[in-house]
């Protein structure tokens, strides 16, 4: 039998916005994170209708605190972008994050993963993608009907949702939006963004070198025409000189 809550019951239930455990055990695995996290943000930046979020506490069942999981990075089709201390389902039309991302760290515990797993099976996540950077393995798992099922091969698979594609190097993880950009770390997107500063700059200085060699040639071109209409006044005052001394040429 289910319980209901009345408005009352319902009001002195505190959700927590953090689960007193760190957001990282190591640098690798918080690189990961974020570079997941912020290229994703980046990917849907131009959708209003898609949340993206790193670490970030999400409560399944109202009511009940226990029945939580904070992704290292989670994509909720149909929700708009917005501030959140915690993703709590019931307030945005029930929807549940439909892609998961989870980054191993020699921490993480087989009992924690499949209570993860048992988690986001139960709550109605479609994709839920787990890497290890330590032994450079992807694994995917895809929903089929009520359960998430392994992806056998899970190399150059391109997620349904997200339409990014996965590939593992001899040794390390890729991963390439849609359009075929990289996924970057963000010291990589500020060198980039650097190199197209630099090569803009040394653009514009060719224009403005350009621009100045035009503007010689005018006023050469100026200088010239000067000169020759000069020559031309001086010629047309001789011929009136001897034509006035009755010299005709």
């Amino acid at each position: 039998m289910v319980q209901q809550l009345t408005p009352d019951t319902a009001a002195l239930v505190i959700y927590p916005e953090s689960d007193g455990q760190p957001m990282a055990d190591n640098t690798e695995q918080f690189q990961w994170r974020v570079k997941i996290k912020e290229n994703l943000e980046i990917l849907f930046a131009l959708q209003d209708n898609v949340f993206v979020a790193g670490n970030l506490l999400w409560y399944a069942v109202q009511g009940d605190v226990k029945v939580r999981q904070a992704p290292d990075a989670m994509v909720v089709f149909g929700r708009p972008k917005g501030k959140r201390g915690s993703y709590k389902q019931w307030e945005e039309d029930n929807i549940p994050p439909q892609v998961v991302f989870e980054i191993l760290s020699p921490g993480n515990k087989t009992k924690d993963m499949a209570n993860k797993l048992l988690f986001y099976q139960r709550h109605g996540v479609e994709e839920y993608y787990i890497y290890d950077p330590q032994t450079n393995e992807l694994t995917g798992l895809l929903r089929e009907q009520e359960n998430l099922e392994v992806i056998e091969e899970i190399n150059n698979w391109v997620s349904p949702r997200l339409e990014i594609r996965f590939e593992l190097t001899a040794n390390t993880l890729e991963i390439f939006s849609p359009s075929g950009r990289k996924f970057l770390t963000s010291v990589e997107l500020d060198q980039i963004r650097e190199h197209e500063r630099q090569r803009a700059e040394a653009e514009r200085q060719r224009a403005e070198a350009e621009r100045q060699r035009a503007e010689a040639e005018r006023q050469d071109k100026e200088a010239v025409q000067l000169q020759l209409e000069e020559e031309r006044q001086r010629y047309q005052d001789l011929l009136r000189r001897l034509q006035e001394r009755g010299i005709d040429l």
